[in-house]
């Protein structure tokens, strides 16, 4: 068995194998293979309609099974009942993963359990229809008896308050007969509306009155317990009755008989109560059994359907496959690291040994012209960085990996922003209890945020400790400096009140920004200098690098044009003007201006002069200063028409050699098409064609116009869009100086117990806002703001970006959606 090759500084050999398996045991080769996740198959039956494929009966009886499955999960969610869930080891599945012995040893389930499955969940399927009709039944019977016991009780009142009225209107005792009612129940939310209606369309010929219920009662069109109000309107005639009906139920209200004699209410009472418990008694035992049996289904559910889709997903990954019926053998394609075609080959003869067959499966490694997918091999740690560089485009095939360098450069651009080691150390606890307790918090659901935070907590980690680092150099916690060594600066022992006060330099300070600079006057001028000199120098130093990383590519491909026409035109451009830059701001950082007596030049009207003056220097920096800017000048300015010129012109005159030599290639337009052949030379008919068409002048032209457009602005936008290092290192500064100013200082200057007392409040509040403020709201723009100098000022420089991911087959956790 071959070393694997690490797969991280330029993604793994990929090799295009055939695969020719025994029918008898497809199934079980698949399922071996879905274990480890090692080929990434390719569709043979494009041609085919889905329909046609030989195992779409298998997929259409699983995918009525799981469509079972998720109505039980729906009733476990309606009934409150937790699914119980056995997650695998997390260590038994990377041995899994990784030992072809072990994934060859795990065989996929029997088919006859399968059956089982089947048959059991149509059966389990019923008895829960029949169930849940039947409770469902019994609670609309419920409901409506309650309603008529409601109305029943509110009817005393009714007639009570009716005859009050009357008599005291009239001067009769009894409520006159030729008055008829309606009774009946309707939601609270709509009981104004009724009476509002029913008084225009009876014209005030009514008497309306409610009471309301005081416990919530099942609502058959709302599916759910509300708020209902008993409900009489008295009123002259049967057509006015019916008309009073239909105004009230096209309101969802309930109407329910009752006597105005109260003893036969009584009566009526008396039986609603009678038919209630008899109806509570069987709902009761009705909805024990359901629960009962969900409780049984919750137990073994999750197992169900984690085994039924990893079913499915083996007969939907045989669908891929060609079938050749004459010799019942399944022929599949797909992609395998070139590494890993040892440790294939073993898995399939101890599979083979396992099951104890005589014919064994074949793997045929074939040469094709098609572009294989893009892999790197990451762990827990890389995954994380990987994945940033993967969110802006997928690496061409065998091309630089921008995620190798972003481990180091992305918490290195956030902490310069951040820079801050109380900050740091803040970030880095929360981190590190991530990272500790991550095998717990692994195997927990985690909401989407949480997700995030805990999928990049090694990114988190170090960009906590990258933070203390740069906060170390800027000698900056929670805005205090710290007297670590002794000062390079001297105040003056004699001075007078209101004269200015100068330091003296004694020496260099040990390590990072001396803290004698704290309180001074121009603190911030000198500081604001230092960094945004800083910035420039780090934006050249990445930009630098990544550009080295093009000529790295130009040189595995072999393509040597472009080192001619691309980078070398492009390293003198970028190098005559912002690495002449860069050398000017080093060069100045080493000379005592001070001592020799004279001003310090300015390296922004340098550069601005070098531009709209050549030959002419103000204040000169070095000698020969105005000869070595025209000659950079003179430089750059020629490397733009190499940019522009040579690799078309290059294309052009060699163009009708290129058109010689494809010519036997496509000669009579014929594409042959080999898949089962025992060479297995594979020529492309797919989308992800190489070659094809070959390109024209003009297009060559054009791409190369645009090139060059873009590599000389972005070399000036890009230099300065580092100065966002800058800006953002003097906020986040500023800021917590604020904080710290408006917050706890305050209450150092209290005494006695109100001092205390202030002092833990404020300094609650100091603590809330900067973990709020300080280290979450200003950390989450430092982290966008540096992968956005990785995604467009760094892999610009040198990431093509046109690859496809690959995906190989394998088992994933399975999850039910909430359909709640």
């Amino acid at each position: 068995m071959s070393e694997k090759y690490e797969a991280m500084f330029r993604s793994a050999e990929m090799s295009l194998v055939q695969l020719y398996v025994p029918q008898e045991i497809a199934r079980d080769t698949v399922y071996s293979l879905g274990n480890r996740g090692l080929v990434q198959f390719r569709d043979l039956n494009r041609k085919v309609r889905a329909f046609q494929r030989t195992f779409v009966p298998e997929v259409r009886r699983l995918d009525e099974l799981q469509r079972q499955y998720r109505y039980f999960y729906s009733l476990l969610c309606k009934y409150d009942i937790k699914l119980y869930e056995d997650f695998e080891d997390e260590e038994d599945e990377e041995v899994l993963a990784a030992s072809p012995v072990a994934s060859a040893h795990k065989l996929a389930p029997r088919t006859s359990k399968i059956d089982d499955h089947i048959e059991n969940g149509t059966l389990i399927e019923k008895r829960m229809q029949q169930l849940v009709e039947a409770s469902e039944q019994l609670e609309l019977q419920k409901s409506d008896l309650e309603q008529f016991r409601h109305v029943l009780k509110a009817g005393d009142e009714f007639f009570a308050q009716s005859a009050g009225l009357t008599s005291q209107d009239s001067g009769e005792e009894n409520f006159p007969r030729s008055v008829s009612f309606v009774t009946g129940t309707i939601p609270r939310a709509k009981a104004g509306t009724l009476e509002q209606i029913l008084w225009r369309v009876l014209r005030g010929n009514l008497f309306f009155r409610t009471v309301p219920i005081t416990e919530p009662l099942y609502d058959a069109k709302a599916q759910k317990k509300i708020y209902k109000d008993a409900f009489i309107v008295f009123s002259y005639g049967d057509i006015i009755l019916q008309r009073v009906k239909k105004v009230a139920e096209s309101l969802d209200a309930s109407l329910y008989e009752i006597s105005d004699d109260q003893s036969n209410r009584s009566k009526q009472l008396s039986e609603v109560n009678s038919r209630l418990a008899d109806v509570y008694t069987v709902l009761d035992t009705t909805n024990t059994t359901l629960e009962t049996e969900l409780f049984a289904v919750s137990k073994e559910l999750h197992a169900w359907n984690t085994e039924i889709a990893r079913e499915k997903a083996v007969y939907e990954t045989l669908n891929l496959f060609d079938f050749d019926s004459n010799r019942k053998t399944l022929v599949g394609e797909g992609w395998v690291p070139q590494d890993e075609l040892g440790s294939l080959q073993v898995q399939l003869a101890n599979l083979t040994e396992t099951l104890g067959v005589d014919v064994p499966s074949i793997v045929q490694v074939l040469e094709t012209n098609r572009t294989p997918p893009t892999f790197h091999r990451t762990n827990k740690f890389t995954a994380a960085f990987q994945n940033i560089c993967d969110c802006y485009g997928t690496a061409t095939y065998r091309e630089v990996n921008p995620g190798l360098p972003t481990i180091v450069t992305f918490p290195f651009m956030f902490a310069v922003m951040f820079g801050d080691m109380g900050h740091g150390m803040l970030m880095s606890m929360v981190a590190g209890l991530l990272v500790f307790n991550e095998k717990a918090l692994g195997k927990m659901k985690r909401d989407e945020i949480f997700d995030m935070a805990f999928s990049g907590r090694y990114i988190l980690l170090l960009m906590g400790l990258f933070s203390i680092y740069t906060g170390f150099l800027y000698n900056d916690m929670f805005s205090k400096s710290l007297t670590l060594f002794k000062s390079g600066w001297e105040w003056p022992s004699h001075w007078h009140l209101g004269e200015a006060i100068e330091a003296k330099s004694v020496g260099t300070y040990v390590f990072g920004l001396d803290w004698a600079w704290h309180g001074t006057e121009n603190a911030l001028l000198f500081s604001n200098s230092y960094k945004m000199k800083l910035s420039v120098l780090l934006g050249f130093i990445h930009m630098t690098y990544s550009y080295m990383f093009s000529l790295v590519n130009y040189v595995y491909f072999q393509k040597w044009i472009d080192i001619i026409g691309n980078f070398i035109p492009g390293l003198l451009f970028m190098q005559g003007i912002f690495g002449y830059l860069t050398v000017c701001i080093i060069y100045k950082w080493t000379i005592d201006w001070v001592a020799i007596g004279k001003p310090a030049p300015g390296l922004l009207n340098t550069l601005i002069n070098m531009f709209l003056s050549p030959g002419t220097v103000e204040e000169e920096l070095y000698p020969h200063q105005a000869k070595v800017q025209v000659f950079l000048l003179i430089m750059a300015l020629i490397c733009i028409p190499c940019l522009l010129l040579i690799k078309p012109l290059h294309f052009k005159f060699t163009q009708d050699k290129h058109q010689h030599i494809a010519l036997p290639d496509n000669e009579a337009g014929l594409v042959h098409h080999e898949t089962n052949t025992g060479a297995g030379a594979v020529e492309d008919d797919d989308d992800d064609e190489e070659g094809g068409h070959g390109e024209e002048f003009g297009d060559v032209m054009i791409h190369q116009v645009i090139h060059t457009i873009e590599f000389c602005l972005n070399t000036v936008s890009h230099t300065a869009s580092y100065l966002r290092l800058w800006a953002l290192s003097l906020a986040h500064a500023q800021l917590s100086t604020v904080l710290w100013t408006m917050t706890i200082q305050i209450a150092f200057s209290m005494r006695g117990f109100v001092g205390v007392v202030m002092t833990v409040i404020l300094f609650g509040m100091w603590f809330v806002l900067t973990c709020v403020i300080l280290v979450l709201m200003e950390g989450t723009s430092a982290m966008l703001h540096s992968l956005r100098l990785h995604w467009v000022e760094s892999m610009s420089k040198f990431f093509e970006g046109e690859g496809y991911p690959y995906e190989p087959f394998k088992f994933m956790p399975v999850e039910f959606e909430n359909e709640q």
